[in-house]
Protein backbone atom coordinates (compact mmCIF):
# COMPACT_ATOMS: atom_id res chain seq x y z
CA UNK A 1 0.00 0.00 0.00
CA UNK A 2 0.96 3.55 -0.63
CA UNK A 3 -0.04 7.25 -1.83
CA UNK A 4 -2.03 7.25 -4.71
CA UNK A 5 -2.33 10.56 -7.04
CA UNK A 6 -3.58 9.85 -9.86
CA UNK A 7 -7.35 9.11 -10.86
CA UNK A 8 -7.61 5.68 -12.86
CA UNK A 9 -4.13 6.20 -13.30
CA UNK A 10 -4.67 8.77 -15.40
CA UNK A 11 -5.43 12.83 -14.30
CA UNK A 12 -3.89 14.32 -10.96
CA UNK A 13 -6.86 13.93 -8.04
CA UNK A 14 -5.32 17.49 -6.87
CA UNK A 15 -5.89 19.30 -10.06
CA UNK A 16 -9.46 17.58 -10.62
CA UNK A 17 -10.44 18.94 -7.84
CA UNK A 18 -9.52 22.69 -8.14
CA UNK A 19 -11.11 22.78 -11.47
CA UNK A 20 -14.29 21.08 -11.05
CA UNK A 21 -14.70 21.60 -6.60
CA UNK A 22 -14.55 18.78 -3.98
CA UNK A 23 -16.64 16.27 -3.71
CA UNK A 24 -16.10 15.25 -7.71
CA UNK A 25 -17.46 12.11 -9.01
CA UNK A 26 -14.90 11.27 -12.46
CA UNK A 27 -15.35 8.52 -14.59
CA UNK A 28 -13.65 6.47 -17.55
CA UNK A 29 -14.98 5.87 -20.80
CA UNK A 30 -12.82 3.35 -21.51
CA UNK A 31 -13.74 1.23 -18.37
CA UNK A 32 -17.13 1.87 -19.45
CA UNK A 33 -17.18 0.71 -23.34
CA UNK A 34 -15.21 -2.66 -21.64
CA UNK A 35 -17.87 -3.56 -19.16
CA UNK A 36 -20.17 -2.76 -21.62
CA UNK A 37 -19.10 -4.85 -24.10
CA UNK A 38 -18.38 -7.83 -21.62
CA UNK A 39 -21.82 -7.63 -20.81
CA UNK A 40 -22.79 -7.54 -24.59
CA UNK A 41 -21.07 -10.67 -24.97
CA UNK A 42 -22.24 -12.87 -22.09
CA UNK A 43 -24.35 -14.89 -24.56
CA UNK A 44 -23.46 -17.03 -27.64
CA UNK A 45 -27.38 -16.89 -28.09
CA UNK A 46 -28.18 -14.95 -31.19
CA UNK A 47 -31.04 -12.98 -29.92
CA UNK A 48 -29.64 -11.77 -26.51
CA UNK A 49 -30.06 -8.25 -25.80
CA UNK A 50 -28.23 -6.13 -23.04
CA UNK A 51 -30.94 -3.84 -20.71
CA UNK A 52 -28.54 -1.39 -18.95
CA UNK A 53 -30.83 -0.78 -15.68
CA UNK A 54 -30.02 2.98 -15.81
CA UNK A 55 -31.30 3.66 -11.94
CA UNK A 56 -27.37 2.87 -11.26
CA UNK A 57 -26.99 5.95 -13.24
CA UNK A 58 -29.04 8.06 -15.65
CA UNK A 59 -26.02 10.57 -16.46
CA UNK A 60 -26.72 11.58 -20.34
CA UNK A 61 -23.52 11.61 -21.15
CA UNK A 62 -23.15 7.98 -20.25
CA UNK A 63 -26.04 7.07 -20.95
CA UNK A 64 -25.14 8.40 -24.80
CA UNK A 65 -21.77 6.08 -24.27
CA UNK A 66 -24.04 3.07 -23.03
CA UNK A 67 -26.46 3.54 -26.28
CA UNK A 68 -23.67 3.42 -28.79
CA UNK A 69 -22.26 0.37 -27.92
CA UNK A 70 -25.83 -0.86 -28.59
CA UNK A 71 -27.17 -1.71 -25.41
CA UNK A 72 -30.87 -0.77 -24.44
CA UNK A 73 -31.82 0.96 -20.91
CA UNK A 74 -34.51 0.17 -18.15
CA UNK A 75 -36.45 2.96 -16.90
CA UNK A 76 -37.84 2.87 -13.15
CA UNK A 77 -39.76 6.57 -13.63
CA UNK A 78 -40.63 9.12 -16.00
CA UNK A 79 -37.29 11.23 -15.61
CA UNK A 80 -35.47 8.22 -16.16
CA UNK A 81 -37.14 7.13 -19.60
CA UNK A 82 -36.86 11.35 -20.32
CA UNK A 83 -33.23 11.43 -19.80
CA UNK A 84 -32.79 7.81 -22.13
CA UNK A 85 -34.98 9.76 -24.71
CA UNK A 86 -32.46 12.85 -24.87
CA UNK A 87 -29.37 10.54 -24.39
CA UNK A 88 -30.57 8.77 -27.87
CA UNK A 89 -32.88 5.67 -27.05
CA UNK A 90 -35.43 5.28 -28.82
CA UNK A 91 -38.65 4.43 -27.39
CA UNK A 92 -38.28 0.31 -28.63
CA UNK A 93 -34.83 -0.06 -27.15
CA UNK A 94 -36.71 1.29 -23.50
CA UNK A 95 -38.55 -0.78 -21.21
CA UNK A 96 -40.26 0.68 -18.14
CA UNK A 97 -39.80 -1.03 -14.91
CA UNK A 98 -41.61 0.38 -11.98
CA UNK A 99 -43.51 -0.82 -9.28
CA UNK A 100 -46.47 1.09 -7.40
CA UNK A 101 -46.66 3.65 -10.04
CA UNK A 102 -49.55 5.67 -11.11
CA UNK A 103 -51.69 5.86 -13.74
CA UNK A 104 -49.78 9.27 -15.01
CA UNK A 105 -46.56 6.97 -15.12
CA UNK A 106 -47.93 4.27 -17.46
CA UNK A 107 -49.55 6.72 -19.60
CA UNK A 108 -46.17 8.32 -20.12
CA UNK A 109 -44.44 5.15 -20.87
CA UNK A 110 -47.58 3.78 -23.21
CA UNK A 111 -47.84 7.21 -25.31
CA UNK A 112 -44.01 6.93 -26.17
CA UNK A 113 -44.41 3.79 -27.31
CA UNK A 114 -42.36 2.27 -24.13
CA UNK A 115 -43.00 -1.44 -23.18
CA UNK A 116 -44.33 -1.73 -19.42
CA UNK A 117 -43.76 -4.21 -17.02
CA UNK A 118 -45.82 -4.57 -14.55
CA UNK A 119 -45.06 -6.57 -10.65
CA UNK A 120 -48.48 -7.09 -9.53
CA UNK A 121 -52.53 -7.84 -10.01
CA UNK A 122 -53.18 -4.01 -9.10
CA UNK A 123 -50.90 -3.04 -11.40
CA UNK A 124 -51.93 -4.48 -14.03
CA UNK A 125 -55.36 -3.44 -13.25
CA UNK A 126 -54.47 0.59 -13.38
CA UNK A 127 -52.48 -0.36 -16.72
CA UNK A 128 -55.17 -1.90 -18.73
CA UNK A 129 -57.32 1.01 -19.36
CA UNK A 130 -54.51 3.19 -20.94
CA UNK A 131 -52.86 0.29 -22.58
CA UNK A 132 -56.18 -1.43 -24.06
CA UNK A 133 -55.25 -3.71 -26.66
CA UNK A 134 -51.16 -3.19 -26.16
CA UNK A 135 -48.26 -5.44 -25.13
CA UNK A 136 -47.47 -6.08 -21.00
CA UNK A 137 -44.46 -7.58 -19.66
CA UNK A 138 -44.71 -9.26 -16.30
CA UNK A 139 -42.34 -9.06 -13.51
CA UNK A 140 -42.73 -12.09 -11.64
CA UNK A 141 -41.31 -13.04 -8.41
CA UNK A 142 -39.14 -16.73 -9.10
CA UNK A 143 -38.91 -17.47 -5.04
CA UNK A 144 -35.38 -16.72 -5.03
CA UNK A 145 -33.41 -14.54 -3.66
CA UNK A 146 -29.61 -13.44 -3.68
CA UNK A 147 -27.85 -10.09 -2.87
CA UNK A 148 -24.86 -8.63 -0.15
CA UNK A 149 -27.42 -7.30 1.78
CA UNK A 150 -30.81 -7.37 2.92
CA UNK A 151 -32.22 -4.36 1.19
CA UNK A 152 -30.98 -5.28 -1.93
CA UNK A 153 -32.61 -9.04 -2.30
CA UNK A 154 -35.67 -8.44 -4.73
CA UNK A 155 -36.73 -11.98 -4.89
CA UNK A 156 -38.37 -14.92 -2.69
CA UNK A 157 -40.59 -14.47 0.39
CA UNK A 158 -41.22 -10.85 1.68
CA UNK A 159 -40.07 -8.49 -0.98
CA UNK A 160 -42.14 -6.36 -2.84
CA UNK A 161 -41.35 -7.06 -6.04
CA UNK A 162 -42.90 -9.18 -8.18
CA UNK A 163 -46.57 -11.13 -8.96
CA UNK A 164 -46.48 -14.78 -7.59
CA UNK A 165 -46.53 -17.42 -9.82
CA UNK A 166 -50.24 -18.85 -8.46
CA UNK A 167 -51.47 -15.31 -9.73
CA UNK A 168 -50.46 -16.16 -13.36
CA UNK A 169 -53.71 -17.37 -14.49
CA UNK A 170 -55.64 -14.24 -12.67
CA UNK A 171 -52.99 -12.29 -14.35
CA UNK A 172 -54.34 -13.61 -17.70
CA UNK A 173 -57.61 -13.10 -17.04
CA UNK A 174 -56.82 -9.22 -16.80
CA UNK A 175 -55.12 -8.92 -19.55
CA UNK A 176 -57.56 -10.48 -21.50
CA UNK A 177 -60.14 -8.21 -20.39
CA UNK A 178 -58.17 -5.05 -21.67
CA UNK A 179 -57.42 -6.89 -25.10
CA UNK A 180 -54.03 -6.78 -23.46
CA UNK A 181 -50.82 -9.60 -25.18
CA UNK A 182 -48.35 -10.49 -22.55
CA UNK A 183 -45.30 -10.63 -24.54
CA UNK A 184 -42.58 -10.83 -21.97
CA UNK A 185 -42.05 -11.84 -18.36
CA UNK A 186 -39.14 -10.56 -15.98
CA UNK A 187 -37.57 -11.19 -13.17
CA UNK A 188 -34.62 -10.10 -10.70
CA UNK A 189 -33.19 -11.67 -7.70
CA UNK A 190 -31.01 -9.06 -6.30
CA UNK A 191 -27.90 -7.82 -6.48
CA UNK A 192 -24.11 -7.88 -6.30
CA UNK A 193 -24.10 -12.13 -7.10
CA UNK A 194 -20.94 -13.50 -7.04
CA UNK A 195 -21.66 -16.94 -7.89
CA UNK A 196 -23.77 -17.85 -10.49
CA UNK A 197 -25.82 -21.09 -8.72
CA UNK A 198 -28.92 -18.45 -7.82
CA UNK A 199 -28.53 -16.97 -10.98
CA UNK A 200 -29.08 -19.88 -13.12
CA UNK A 201 -31.59 -21.53 -10.86
CA UNK A 202 -34.11 -18.53 -11.47
CA UNK A 203 -33.15 -18.27 -15.25
CA UNK A 204 -34.40 -21.86 -15.06
CA UNK A 205 -37.25 -20.96 -13.08
CA UNK A 206 -38.19 -17.63 -15.18
CA UNK A 207 -37.90 -20.29 -18.62
CA UNK A 208 -40.25 -22.89 -17.46
CA UNK A 209 -42.55 -20.03 -16.46
CA UNK A 210 -42.46 -18.87 -19.82
CA UNK A 211 -43.19 -22.18 -21.58
CA UNK A 212 -46.72 -21.94 -20.00
CA UNK A 213 -47.27 -18.97 -21.91
CA UNK A 214 -47.39 -18.84 -25.34
CA UNK A 215 -47.98 -15.14 -26.72
CA UNK A 216 -44.42 -14.75 -24.68
CA UNK A 217 -41.65 -13.30 -27.00
CA UNK A 218 -39.32 -11.70 -24.48
CA UNK A 219 -37.74 -12.96 -21.26
CA UNK A 220 -35.70 -10.64 -19.20
CA UNK A 221 -33.31 -12.85 -16.76
CA UNK A 222 -33.04 -10.23 -14.55
CA UNK A 223 -29.57 -8.18 -13.43
CA UNK A 224 -27.33 -7.82 -9.90
CA UNK A 225 -24.40 -9.07 -11.49
CA UNK A 226 -21.32 -7.92 -9.04
CA UNK A 227 -18.34 -6.54 -9.03
CA UNK A 228 -15.43 -7.32 -6.85
CA UNK A 229 -15.26 -4.11 -4.17
CA UNK A 230 -12.49 -5.68 -1.93
CA UNK A 231 -9.59 -5.80 -4.70
CA UNK A 232 -7.72 -8.83 -4.06
CA UNK A 233 -9.93 -10.67 -2.09
CA UNK A 234 -13.07 -11.24 -3.75
CA UNK A 235 -13.03 -12.77 -7.05
CA UNK A 236 -14.55 -11.61 -10.51
CA UNK A 237 -17.78 -12.89 -11.18
CA UNK A 238 -16.35 -15.59 -13.88
CA UNK A 239 -18.46 -14.44 -16.95
CA UNK A 240 -17.39 -17.20 -18.90
CA UNK A 241 -18.97 -19.84 -16.66
CA UNK A 242 -22.39 -18.15 -16.45
CA UNK A 243 -22.35 -17.49 -20.08
CA UNK A 244 -21.70 -20.77 -21.06
CA UNK A 245 -24.15 -22.26 -18.43
CA UNK A 246 -26.80 -19.53 -19.39
CA UNK A 247 -26.48 -20.63 -23.32
CA UNK A 248 -26.45 -24.40 -22.65
CA UNK A 249 -30.05 -23.92 -20.59
CA UNK A 250 -31.37 -21.16 -23.36
CA UNK A 251 -30.45 -23.93 -26.22
CA UNK A 252 -32.31 -26.63 -24.35
CA UNK A 253 -35.13 -24.75 -24.15
CA UNK A 254 -35.20 -23.14 -27.40
CA UNK A 255 -35.09 -26.80 -28.93
CA UNK A 256 -37.59 -28.17 -26.90
CA UNK A 257 -40.28 -24.67 -27.39
CA UNK A 258 -40.05 -22.10 -29.25
CA UNK A 259 -37.30 -18.74 -29.81
CA UNK A 260 -37.40 -16.18 -27.92
CA UNK A 261 -35.52 -12.78 -27.15
CA UNK A 262 -33.50 -13.24 -23.80
CA UNK A 263 -32.56 -10.13 -22.04
CA UNK A 264 -30.26 -9.39 -18.35
CA UNK A 265 -30.20 -6.13 -17.18
CA UNK A 266 -26.84 -5.52 -15.28
CA UNK A 267 -26.34 -1.93 -13.91
CA UNK A 268 -23.85 -2.03 -11.35
CA UNK A 269 -21.80 -4.54 -13.19
CA UNK A 270 -21.94 -2.10 -16.14
CA UNK A 271 -21.17 1.63 -14.71
CA UNK A 272 -19.76 0.42 -10.82
CA UNK A 273 -16.26 0.26 -11.95
CA UNK A 274 -15.76 2.91 -14.40
CA UNK A 275 -16.60 5.67 -11.52
CA UNK A 276 -14.32 7.24 -8.75
CA UNK A 277 -15.39 9.58 -6.06
CA UNK A 278 -12.57 12.77 -5.30
CA UNK A 279 -12.79 14.22 -2.04
CA UNK A 280 -10.57 16.27 0.45
CA UNK A 281 -9.54 15.86 4.15
CA UNK A 282 -10.99 18.47 6.04
CA UNK A 283 -10.20 17.67 9.86
CA UNK A 284 -8.30 14.90 11.30
CA UNK A 285 -8.44 14.23 15.14
CA UNK A 286 -8.26 11.60 18.14
CA UNK A 287 -10.94 9.97 20.44
CA UNK A 288 -10.04 7.66 22.76
CA UNK A 289 -7.53 5.85 20.90
CA UNK A 290 -9.70 6.38 17.48
CA UNK A 291 -8.87 8.49 14.91
CA UNK A 292 -11.30 10.21 12.49
CA UNK A 293 -10.75 11.44 9.47
CA UNK A 294 -13.26 14.18 8.71
CA UNK A 295 -14.07 14.95 4.46
CA UNK A 296 -16.63 16.42 2.61
CA UNK A 297 -17.78 13.06 1.26
CA UNK A 298 -20.81 12.88 3.12
CA UNK A 299 -23.52 9.98 2.84
CA UNK A 300 -25.20 13.24 1.02
CA UNK A 301 -22.78 12.39 -1.93
CA UNK A 302 -21.99 8.55 -1.42
CA UNK A 303 -24.98 7.19 0.44
CA UNK A 304 -24.10 3.24 -0.03
CA UNK A 305 -21.68 2.92 3.11
CA UNK A 306 -24.36 4.20 5.22
CA UNK A 307 -27.29 2.29 4.00
CA UNK A 308 -25.56 -0.50 3.46
CA UNK A 309 -22.71 -1.25 5.19
CA UNK A 310 -20.90 -1.13 2.05
CA UNK A 311 -17.42 -1.13 1.15
CA UNK A 312 -15.55 0.64 -1.17
CA UNK A 313 -11.61 0.75 -1.41
CA UNK A 314 -9.92 4.31 -0.46
CA UNK A 315 -6.56 5.85 -1.40
CA UNK A 316 -4.57 8.63 -0.22
CA UNK A 317 -3.30 11.54 -2.24
CA UNK A 318 -1.45 13.74 -0.18
CA UNK A 319 -1.50 17.00 -0.32
CA UNK A 320 2.14 18.21 0.80
CA UNK A 321 5.17 15.71 -0.19
CA UNK A 322 6.13 13.36 2.96
CA UNK A 323 6.95 9.89 3.69
CA UNK A 324 4.36 7.14 3.69
CA UNK A 325 2.91 6.35 7.20
CA UNK A 326 0.17 3.77 8.30
CA UNK A 327 -1.79 4.54 11.64
CA UNK A 328 -1.54 1.77 14.43
CA UNK A 329 -4.76 2.40 15.54
CA UNK A 330 -8.32 2.00 14.37
CA UNK A 331 -9.48 4.56 11.72
CA UNK A 332 -12.60 5.70 10.84
CA UNK A 333 -13.53 8.02 7.67
CA UNK A 334 -16.00 10.38 8.40
CA UNK A 335 -17.93 12.65 5.99
CA UNK A 336 -19.55 16.17 6.98
CA UNK A 337 -23.34 15.67 7.13
CA UNK A 338 -24.93 16.22 10.88
CA UNK A 339 -25.60 12.18 11.51
CA UNK A 340 -24.04 10.07 13.29
CA UNK A 341 -24.11 7.25 10.95
CA UNK A 342 -22.36 9.45 8.45
CA UNK A 343 -19.40 7.05 8.16
CA UNK A 344 -17.85 6.53 4.62
CA UNK A 345 -14.68 4.03 6.17
CA UNK A 346 -14.93 1.46 9.63
CA UNK A 347 -11.92 0.38 11.43
CA UNK A 348 -9.73 0.31 8.51
CA UNK A 349 -5.97 0.30 7.67
CA UNK A 350 -5.23 3.29 5.81
CA UNK A 351 -2.34 5.65 5.48
CA UNK A 352 -2.04 8.88 7.82
CA UNK A 353 -3.96 11.81 6.92
CA UNK A 354 -3.39 15.26 7.21
CA UNK A 355 -6.01 18.69 6.25
CA UNK A 356 -5.76 18.94 2.57
CA UNK A 357 -4.71 15.25 1.53
CA UNK A 358 -7.38 14.09 -1.36
CA UNK A 359 -9.27 11.18 -1.06
CA UNK A 360 -9.90 8.35 -4.12
CA UNK A 361 -12.89 6.71 -3.56
CA UNK A 362 -13.52 4.02 -5.96
CA UNK A 363 -16.01 1.85 -7.57
CA UNK A 364 -18.71 4.61 -6.95
CA UNK A 365 -19.98 4.98 -10.10
CA UNK A 366 -22.99 2.82 -9.36
CA UNK A 367 -25.70 3.93 -6.61
CA UNK A 368 -23.29 7.20 -6.42
CA UNK A 369 -24.87 10.22 -7.59
CA UNK A 370 -27.88 8.58 -8.65
CA UNK A 371 -28.44 7.90 -4.51
CA UNK A 372 -27.03 11.71 -4.03
CA UNK A 373 -28.82 14.02 -2.15
CA UNK A 374 -28.85 17.68 -0.75
CA UNK A 375 -29.83 17.01 2.69
CA UNK A 376 -28.52 18.90 5.48
CA UNK A 377 -28.47 21.87 1.92
CA UNK A 378 -25.27 20.48 0.50
CA UNK A 379 -25.17 21.09 -3.48
CA UNK A 380 -24.44 18.08 -5.78
CA UNK A 381 -21.33 17.52 -6.84
CA UNK A 382 -19.77 18.17 -10.22
CA UNK A 383 -19.45 14.84 -12.88
CA UNK A 384 -16.71 14.50 -15.22
CA UNK A 385 -15.59 11.99 -18.42
CA UNK A 386 -11.46 11.07 -18.43
CA UNK A 387 -12.23 10.45 -21.88
CA UNK A 388 -10.84 7.21 -24.52
CA UNK A 389 -8.18 10.20 -25.76
CA UNK A 390 -7.47 10.88 -22.11
CA UNK A 391 -9.27 14.17 -22.11
CA UNK A 392 -11.35 15.14 -19.23
CA UNK A 393 -14.83 16.57 -19.91
CA UNK A 394 -17.97 18.25 -17.88
CA UNK A 395 -20.70 16.11 -17.53
CA UNK A 396 -22.82 18.10 -15.26
CA UNK A 397 -21.96 21.15 -13.31
CA UNK A 398 -21.87 21.25 -9.76
CA UNK A 399 -25.05 22.59 -7.61
CA UNK A 400 -24.74 26.38 -6.40
CA UNK A 401 -26.43 27.86 -3.21
CA UNK A 402 -28.85 29.47 -5.48
CA UNK A 403 -29.56 26.08 -6.92
CA UNK A 404 -30.68 24.97 -3.83
CA UNK A 405 -33.85 26.69 -3.75
CA UNK A 406 -34.68 27.48 -7.53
Amino acid sequence: MGFENLVFGKQDAHQLLQQYGSPLYVYDEEILRLRCREMRNLLSYPRFRVNYSAKANTNVGLLKIIASEDLDVDGMSPGEMHLELMAGFLPHRITFIGNNVSVDEFRYAVERGILVSVDSISQLKTLGPVNRGGPVCLRINPGIGAGHHEKVVTGGKEVKFGIATEDLPWAQDIAAQYQMTITGLNQHIGSLFLEPDAYVDAAAFILQTAASLPTVEMVDLGGGFGIPYRHGVEPRLDLTELGTRLDTLINEWVERNRPLTIRTEPGRYVVAECGALLGTVTAVKENDNTVFVGTDIGFNTLVRPAMYDSYHEIDVAPGTERPYEEYRQPVYVVGNICESGDILVHDRVIPRCKEGDALIVHDAGAYGFSMASTYNSRPLPAEVLITSEGNVRLLRRAQTLEDLWW
